[in-house]
């Protein structure tokens, strides 16, 4: 297997992109994942070379001055325990170098894996509106 991790997903399908948001009760369809891909301030992207499938992916959504929030990481559960989201993790922080904070939200499960990429725990209040998990509603544009 040969990972290839890329910096967009100007050149991904929507048919690359099968098999994620595993246990959602309304998840993103393939199409929707790939608007939310492009739709990101950065984006890391781990391809598996033989297959052409996404295996992983990471999103930031950033001001580019002083924070960022990491809303999504994912790795197919056949390709998981392989180091993959680590590395996408590690790509990522990369890419946010020089931000004063970088924060997540996870589950408590998840802590361990965080607190080994040298993250910290923190209290974080959020807002789910599964009726929306789908990204079907687009939000009303600024004026």
């Amino acid at each position: 297997m040969t990972i290839q991790f890329l910096t967009n997903a100007e050149t991904i399908q929507a048919h690359q992109l099968q098999g994620f948001f595993v246990g959602w009760p309304n998840p993103p369809s393939p199409e929707t994942h790939l608007r939310l891909l492009r739709q990101s301030d950065e984006v890391v992207l781990a391809l598996d070379q033989e297959t052409g499938q996404v295996v992983g992916f990471v999103t930031a959504l950033t001001d580019r001055v002083l924070s960022a929030h990491i809303p999504l990481l994912e790795v197919l559960p056949a390709y998981q325990g392989r180091g993959i989201g680590r590395e996408l993790m590690r790509r990522m922080f990369q890419r946010l170098q020089g931000l004063y904070m970088v924060d997540l939200a996870c589950d408590p499960a998840l802590v361990p894996f965080y607190e080994s990429l040298g993250m910290q725990r923190a209290t974080a209040m959020i807002l789910r509106r599964y009726e929306h998990q789908a990204g079907s509603v687009t939000p009303s544009a600024r004026a």
